[in-house]
């Protein structure tokens, strides 16, 4: 199984997040192969000057190409919450998954219409840091799930 997290966030040398990120990935790897992809480029950052339609374009436009293959599921806050026996089923019996998180202004409806599924983990608002470190654990609890592995209870 190949997942791929992909996320509108600058590359960085992100020291307080990229252990944790890096341990999710290595304990998964009995299950799956997880990708984390970080998406930002000079018209992300302009259209962020622009307007949160322009802004969700560009978002849009960065991931259109990975939405070719695989079952595609956004994070969108204003979507249906989703609890880990659910997320574990978004997993299950599949090849490949991609995962979106969007930028500061989230997603546009043209773009959560492209998925094959949007879900929220709640209202409250996160970094996209913390996010990617929270979706990575969830990613790996899900694949607990589904392999009858201990590290759910």
């Amino acid at each position: 199984m190949k997942i791929n997290v992909i996320i509108i966030d600058k590359k960085g040398k992100d020291q307080l997040y990229a252990p944790l990120i890096e341990h999710y990935k290595k304990i998964a790897k009995p299950f799956a192969k997880v990708e984390v992809i970080e998406l930002f480029d000079k018209e992300i950052a302009k259209a962020h000057d622009i307007s949160v339609s322009a802004a969700q374009q560009a978002y849009a436009k960065a991931m259109d190409k990975y939405l070719s293959g695989g079952f595609n599921v956004a994070l969108d806050p204003s979507s249906k919450e989703v609890d880990s026996f659910d997320f574990a089923n978004l997993l299950k019996d599949r090849g490949m998954v991609n995962f979106y998180i969007g930028g500061a202004y989230g997603f546009g409806g043209d773009f959560l219409s492209k998925c094959d599924k949007a879900v929220s983990f709640g209202k409250i608002t996160l970094s996209h840091k913390l996010v990617k470190v929270v979706l990575l654990e969830q990613i790996f609890r899900g694949l607990s799930i589904n392999n009858n592995h201990p590290y759910h209870k």
